[in-house]
C-alpha cells in the first residue's frame, strides 16, 4: 500500500483544488442533503463540497491516516472517516445524494465494479461525480516510466506503477449501463510552475511515490535528479521564466 504524505501533497493545494471546484459546480442539484467524498485526501475537496452545499451533511473518507490527520486539522468543522474504497465501500449501508471523488479512483483497480458500487450508494436521483487525471495523455508519466525502466534503474525498481484508468470509450459504456443521464468531458489545466523542480515536487506527492518507496535515500535523490533532467528537456521555459504545465483531467457525472 502506498504511504501518502500530506505535507508533500499540500504543496500544490490550490492547483489540486481547482478540478474539485469544477466537479462540484457541475452537480445539477440543489436538494443535496448528504454527500460522501471518496478519497478526500487533505480535506480540500470536502471543503469545496461543503461550500457548494452548505446545508448538507458532508463526510470526507480516505484510507491514509496522514491525509486524514491533515484534513481534520485543516477543517475541524467537517467530518472525516477512514475508508478503503477498494474493500470497504461495499459494506456501507447509508445512501447519499452525492458520491464525489476527485483524483482518487486512478489508484483503485477494476473501475467497472468500483463505479457500479459507487452508484449503489446513491439515493434515487442522486449524482455520482468523478474526476481523474488523464494519465495516458500526460508526458510526465512517460518520463517517469522511461527513467524507471532504463538500464540504470530497472533492477532497483522491480515494481512498476500499475495504471487502472480506462479509455473514455470504456467509461462511456460503464456509465451508459448504469444511468440514462450522464456526462463526460475533459478539461486541460494550464498551471504556471516556477521551475522544473516544482514539477518534480508535484509528482513526489503522487505519481512518483510508488517508485521512491522502493529506494534508499541516496538512490532516491539520484532518481529524482534523473527525472528532473528529463523534465528539463521536455518542458521549455516561457518568456516570463515560468514553466507551462499542462494537466488534462477527465470528468464524469451520472444520475441514478
Amino acid at each position: 500500500m502506498i504511504e501518502w504524505n500530506a505535507e508533500q501533497y499540500s504543496k500544490f493545494k490550490k492547483e489540486r483544488t481547482l478540478p474539485a471546484i469544477d466537479l462540484a459546480n457541475s452537480i445539477n442539484s440543489e436538494n443535496v442533503r448528504t454527500a460522501l467524498d471518496v478519497g478526500c485526501g487533505i480535506g480540500n475537496s470536502t471543503a469545496v463540497l461543503k461550500r457548494r452545499f452548505p446545508n448538507a451533511e458532508i463526510i470526507g473518507a480516505d484510507n491514509s491516516d496522514d491525509m486524514l490527520n491533515a484534513a481534520r486539522k485543516n477543517y475541524p468543522e467537517l467530518e472525516f472517516i477512514k475508508l478503503d474504497a477498494e474493500k470497504d465501500i461495499v459494506n456501507i449501508s447509508d445512501k447519499y445524494d452525492v458520491i464525489f471523488s476527485n483524483a482518487c479512483i486512478q489508484w483503485i483497480p477494476d473501475h467497472r465494479l468500483l463505479i457500479k458500487r459507487m452508484m449503489e450508494l446513491l439515493k434515487e436521483g442522486g449524482t455520482l461525480a468523478i474526476q481523474i487525471p488523464q494519465q495516458a495523455k500526460h508526458p510526465m508519466h512517460r518520463i517517469v516510466k522511461s527513467v524507471a525502466e532504463s538500464e540504470k534503474w530497472k533492477q532497483k525498481l522491480p515494481v512498476s506503477r500499475t495504471f487502472h484508468t480506462l479509455t473514455e470509450e470504456e467509461y462511456f459504456d460503464i456509465l451508459s449501463e448504469l444511468s440514462d443521464n450522464f456526462r463526460m468531458w475533459e478539461t486541460a489545466y494550464f498551471h504556471t510552475m516556477p521551475s522544473h523542480q516544482s514539477i518534480v515536487e508535484w509528482y513526489k506527492g503522487t505519481g512518483l511515490r510508488p517508485y521512491l518507496e522502493q529506494l534508499g535515500d541516496s538512490d532516491r535523490d539520484e532518481f529524482e535528479k534523473d527525472i528532473l533532467t528529463q523534465t528539463q528537456r521536455y518542458y521549455p521555459v516561457q518568456q516570463n521564466g515560468g514553466i507551462l504545465f499542462r494537466f488534462p483531467r477527465l470528468f464524469m457525472t451520472a444520475v441514478k
